[in-house]
């Protein structure tokens, strides 16, 4: 009888077999598939947005954190499931060059090219959701600019620490969906690590893409000029730290931890 789900080793070897596939791909299709999942996690983000706005006031913050933890998975399920290029899950192919399948710098490459794809990817969506109105119903747009100068305020250390603890989970979520042999394993694997970290208040890169660029255009479209709330601070003050603490929760704490465990001193077959 088959087994319905792959060992850690064997998941282990699979993920970096994808990674040498991955990075000797064209490049058009790398620039397609990073654009698709940064559509993919934007519209996990709207949703969360849309369920969390007046949640907390009803049934509590740790509920509304859950509830929106729970809808956002529908982003990492796209992607999984119809397959896209994430940047925060593409650590994961750090296992391919510690095993020298692929070179440090096709790393960097990919790297590079899908962040920038996904940034384009969820600006598009949040354009777009800001184009159809539906902000200005109800508490959807001062919640949506409110979430968003949250993040905005954040200092380094807090946002990296939060951005580790997140890819940590998402690298996680990607290991067990490519553990699992059918789609519904794949879709369950996604939502409990995405819901946790959602729940637990830690930060991704690509999700932020979407959730501080919709602020920023609701809150030039309301007038508001909230506090804090700029370019500038999504860039530097969150961007960029959340970034680095992505790629060492990902890269140290579930690419090297695992490769260690199952490739090390082993050549692949």
């Amino acid at each position: 009888m088959e087994k319905r789900f792959f060992t850690p080793a064997e998941t282990t070897r699979l993920i970096t077999d994808n990674g040498r596939r991955v990075l000797t791909q064209p490049l058009s299709r790398t620039v397609a598939l990073s654009l698709l999942a940064g559509f993919y996690i934007a519209f996990g983000a709207a949703l969360a947005t849309v369920v969390t706005q007046d949640a907390a006031a009803h049934l509590g913050t740790g509920v509304s954190r859950l509830l929106g933890g729970s809808v956002f998975s529908l982003g990492l399920m796209l992607v999984v499931v119809c397959g896209a290029e994430l940047f925060t899950g593409n650590s994961l192919l750090v296992k391919a060059a510690l095993q020298k399948e692929i070179s440090w710098g096709k790393i960097a490459e990919n790297w590079t090219v899908v962040i920038l794809g996904n940034l384009a990817g969820s600006l598009f969506l949040a354009w777009m959701m800001v184009e159809t109105g539906l902000w200005r119903n109800g508490q959807l747009g001062t919640h949506a600019v409110g979430s968003a100068a949250d993040k905005c305020q954040l200092d380094f250390w807090p946002a990296f620490v939060r951005g580790v603890l997140c890819n940590w989970l998402v690298c996680l979520a990607v290991f067990m969906a490519t553990a699992a042999r059918d789609v519904a394993g794949k879709m369950l694997a996604c939502y409990a690590p995405i819901m946790a970290f959602v729940a637990s208040g830690f930060e991704h890169s690509v999700a932020n893409m979407y959730f501080i660029p919709a602020g920023l255009f609701i809150d030039r479209a309301l007038g508001l000029q909230t506090a804090g709330l700029t370019w500038g601070n999504f860039f530097i003050g969150n961007l960029i730290p959340v970034t680095l603490g992505n790629i060492v929760g990902g890269v140290v704490f579930v690419a090297f931890a695992y490769w260690y465990v199952y490739l090390r001193g082993t050549r692949m077959g």
